[in-house]
Formats: structure tokens, sequence, C-alpha cells
């Protein structure tokens, strides 16, 4: 009967994560936005935040300057400010973020841009506009599905390992087999009704948010002006874009490994 602590573990494994994603959708669906959301329009910050997170904003910055031809990004990895006055907040914590030798590696940039508290205050405020998730996605539906996958994952491999006990003739294999199905369809029941009901999972925008940055895509008229290719970068991150320099400078933000810089996500 030792494989039935295998057992109790799979189900407290899939219950403890079917529960926390369940609390997870009903916080994000008692987010109330805020009365003039109706009539809010997305600015591309607001954008790439709802649609990436801090670090999207600092790609967007990047992005943006660099169009401007305001900064210099190097198929090498390396940034180099050409305009030292930033226009907004965000410019200015990313030329702060570069330092005062004007050129620094893509990655510490981003990274510090990403901590920066223009950043924090935009958050803030979307948070306070009933658009953004308030803690940050950490335990978002996002998170929660993530959790699931990985629970369902689990009760595989405890049922494995407990079908690789030896077992007495008394207790078939089969039935063993069918009790750790439970679980498993459980978990994978979850995730069935939370992609049917709450598809696509945002990290970081609440549900009138993604609304907002849906009808952001949907005003694109599908030209290639500055507004719209900054759109695609702002909802689609740094891989939409199609210029061969930006992308092999963005190439290299996760390849640095020196300061302690670490690949994230």
């Amino acid at each position: 009967m030792f494989w039935v602590l295998f057992l109790l573990s799979a189900w407290a494994v899939a219950g403890l994560a079917c529960l926390r994603l369940c609390l997870a959708a009903v916080r994000a669906a008692a987010v109330e936005p805020h009365a003039a959301v109706g009539e809010h329009t997305l600015t591309l910050y607001e954008a790439a935040f709802l649609s990436g997170g801090p670090r999207r904003v600092a790609d967007l910055t990047l992005v943006s300057m660099a169009r401007q031809r305001r900064l210099l990004l190097a198929h090498t990895g390396w940034a180099t400010v050409v305009d030292p006055c930033g226009r907004d907040d965000m410019e200015r914590s990313v030329i702060g973020a570069i330092g005062p030798g004007g050129q620094s590696r893509i990655a510490p940039v981003r990274a510090a841009a990403a901590a920066a508290d223009a950043v924090r205050s935009l958050a803030d405020r979307l948070v306070g506009a009933g658009l953004a998730v308030p803690d940050g996605g950490a335990g978002g539906v996002a998170a929660g599905v993530r959790r699931v996958r990985v629970a369902a994952v689990t009760v595989c491999a405890l049922g494995l390992a407990a079908l690789a006990l030896p077992l007495p003739a008394t207790e078939p294999r089969l039935l063993i087999a069918l009790w750790f199905a439970l679980p498993l369809a459980l978990t994978l029941g979850c995730l069935a009704i939370t992609r049917m009901e709450i598809h696509p999972y945002a990290r970081w925008a609440s549900p009138a948010g993604q609304r907002l940055v849906g009808a952001l895509v949907r005003q694109a008229d599908g030209t290639a002006d500055d507004r719209t290719f900054l759109t695609s970068v702002a909802v689609r991150g740094v891989h939409a874009i199609g210029e061969p320099d930006l992308r092999a400078a963005f190439a290299h933000r996760e390849k640095y490994a020196g300061d302690h810089w670490e690949r994230r996500a």
C-alpha cells in the first residue's frame, strides 16, 4: 500500500494548483475598470506594459529611440547615446541606465530601465485604472496555468513511480493507474475550462486591459509607418522587429553574462 502515499501526494499537488488557478481567475474577474476606461486610448508605453510587462516597456523605448536615430543599437549588442536629452521619463531612464560614458551593453540597460521609477509609476497608473493586474502577474491566471501544467506532469511522474514499485498480486497495476488518472483528469479539465473561458492568458493585463490592447492592434492600418512598427514591438516584442540590424542587436541581450547578468524572461 506504499503507492497510496504517491496517490495522496498527487491529489495534494493537483488540488492545490487547481485551487490557486481558480482563485487567480476570480481575482482577475473582480478587477473593476475605472469609469473612464471605455474612453481611454492606450499609449504605446501602456500597451507595452500590458502586453509584456516592464521589460517590454524598456525594449520599446530602446527601439523607439533607435528608430529616431537618437540611440545607436549595434549588432554587437551595445547601445550608444546620440542625443542625451530624453523626451520623456522612459527615455531619460534609458539614458541614465546607459550611464555617463554614453555606451553600455543592452542587457543591463534593459534591466535597469525596466526597474526605473518611470515604469513603476506607469504600472501604478494602469493598476489604478483597472487595466493591469495588481500583483504584477506573480499570482495571475498565466502563472496559475503554468502551475497546473507542472502539477499534471508531477501527477504523471508520481503515477509512474507508483507503478514501478513492487506490488502484491492482489493490487492490479491497472487499478492503480486508474486511481492516478483521477487527479490527472482534474488538472487537464481545469486547463481545458480555463482555455475556453479565459484564453489568452494575460500575465500583466486585466480583462479590460486586454480589450484595449486588442483595440489598439485593430486600429493599426498595416502600413509600414513608425507608429505601426512600434505598435507591433509593444504588443509582440522585439521578435516583431523586421530590421536585421535591430534584431541582431537584441539577440545579444540574452547572451551577455558579464557582471552577473543572467538570461531573464
